[in-house]
């Protein structure tokens, strides 16, 4: 069959259901975004949109099926994903450790530190096999192994990544609205503790998910 719009509807409706579910792209982009600025979450967005075109055009032509069938790279892409996580998790939880926030410390990473925050968002969603996983178990549901061409397949797997994109930098607009707030030293502790741990329970209950 082919993408009717009828079934891009349907399939719309699902993707933006999980799409709008936090995860840990959501927890990496916030992390970046508070200790970064407006730039930090965007190259953070950006990275994890590039790592979910991947990981789509990856399901979309079969290749995501090969990995995921390949108990020990898919094992191993779990044990990574799970400790980048932790890692970044236990980042954010120094920093309300030690709740030190100068503005000229922020100001001098936002500019130094691009690529890092690129790479962090990039990585986190690169070695996270639920990604995988999920294109995997929804794309199959529309469609045809026969009739329906590689283009339509992209279609759709590029659709996540767009949306995902989409949500994030509608979060990263209204942390940017509330930066004032959010830069006050007991809130920004607060959220760094929240976020950290969120980060390091995803880990976790990666590892421990079979």
């Amino acid at each position: 069959m082919t993408v009717t719009w009828s079934s891009y509807s349907s399939y719309l409706v699902i993707v933006v259901l999980i799409v709008l579910a936090p995860g840990p792209d959501t927890m990496v982009m916030l992390k970046n975004s508070l200790s970064g600025g407006t730039r930090g979450g965007f190259l953070t967005t950006a990275g994890i949109f590039v790592a979910n075109a991947v990981q789509g055009t990856a399901a979309a032509l079969g290749l995501g099926v090969v990995i995921a069938q390949s108990q020990p790279v898919f094992v191993t892409l779990k044990w990574v994903g799970a400790a980048y996580l932790v890692f970044l998790g236990f980042q954010a939880l120094r920093g309300a450790w030690r709740g030190d926030y100068s503005g000229v410390t922020a100001v001098k990473q936002q500019r130094s530190s691009g690529f890092r925050r690129f790479r962090e968002g990039f990585l986190s969603n690169i070695t996270n096999p639920k990604v995988l996983v999920l294109y995997l178990s929804v794309l199959p549901q529309f469609l045809d192994p026969v009739t329906t061409s590689a283009w339509h397949a992209l279609l759709l797997a590029y659709t996540v990544a767009v949306l995902g994109a989409i949500w994030l930098l509608t979060l990263l607009f209204f942390v940017h609205r509330v930066r004032t707030w959010l830069e006050r030293r007991k809130v920004r502790r607060a959220l760094d503790g929240v976020t950290g741990t969120a980060l390091v329970g995803f880990g976790a209950a990666l590892v421990f998910e079979s």
